[in-house]
């Protein structure tokens, strides 16, 4: 059996740590420096997306930790996942007005990095979203990773190139209280198909395909109302229930 070169081991220690690469064949190209990109975050590294020295002896580590199912390696949301450590501690509902300030303040926009079009206008591209500045880091984190773990055809099967919205001050749907989107701490993902009152399995971020893209979130501490209390699958926010 022939040696690896640096390029394939790469790829290949990327793949074990839950970041796939496509085919092992140390052809460096857009997938796998987006699956770099992802694991650097996960890690808290430096978002190089260059194999540095530090970034190295982080994929040499073992990938044990990590468990497999028949789409790759993910991390188990419930027990000891790599990226536990990168856990974001938010506040709960009641408590974002102090911890976030006035609604539609402190504003910053994050750039996705895979082609994303608005849900109410396929025709618009929507190459970044706004956010709140105390949660824009992190959830451009969970966007690299999330690249390095979907490929293009995935990411589109998933509607997670379908954007439904993030900063927008309103009332929440039936109720007096603003919505969490009001602050920028809340993302939408295509609202076709995953319709408010929509549960498990009819909404499409409900099925076993989108784990992956969940647990990305969860290890830093957002929230997935689908996830939590079966509705609203398109939605995930920085603050607690």
């Amino acid at each position: 059996m022939s040696k690896l070169s640096f390029e394939e081991w790469l790829q290949s220690r990327l793949t074990a740590h839950g970041f796939a690469c496509g085919a092992i064949d140390g052809h460096i190209g857009p997938k796998t420096l987006h699956a770099l990109r992802g694991f650097q975050s996960a890690r808290g590294l430096a978002l190089s997306g260059k194999a540095d020295d530090a970034t190295v002896k982080a994929l040499r580590e073992s990938s044990s930790r990590v468990s497999f199912d028949e789409k790759g390696f993910i991390p188990d949301r419930d027990k000891d996942a790599p990226d536990n450590g990168r856990r974001s501690i938010w506040p709960r509902q009641k408590d974002v007005l102090s911890y976030y300030g006035a609604v539609g303040t402190s504003q910053t926009r994050v750039e996705v990095p895979w082609d994303m079009r608005l849900a109410w206008d396929m025709d618009v591209r929507a190459r970044t979203i706004t956010l709140h500045t105390k949660v824009a880091e992190s959830a451009e984190r969970v966007l690299h990773k999330v690249r390095g773990l979907y490929s293009d055809r995935e990411l589109k099967a998933l509607g997670l190139d379908l954007f439904g919205g993030s900063l927008n001050v309103r009332r929440m749907r039936g109720g007096s209280r603003y919505s969490m989107h009001s602050w920028g701490i809340a993302i939408d993902f295509d609202p076709i198909r995953n319709r408010l009152s929509w549960k498990r399995p009819r909404a499409r971020l409900s099925l076993d395909d989108a784990i992956g893209f969940w647990r990305a979130w969860e290890a830093e501490g957002w929230v997935s109302l689908g996830r939590e209390r079966n509705f609203d699958w398109m939605h995930v926010q920085a603050a607690r229930l």
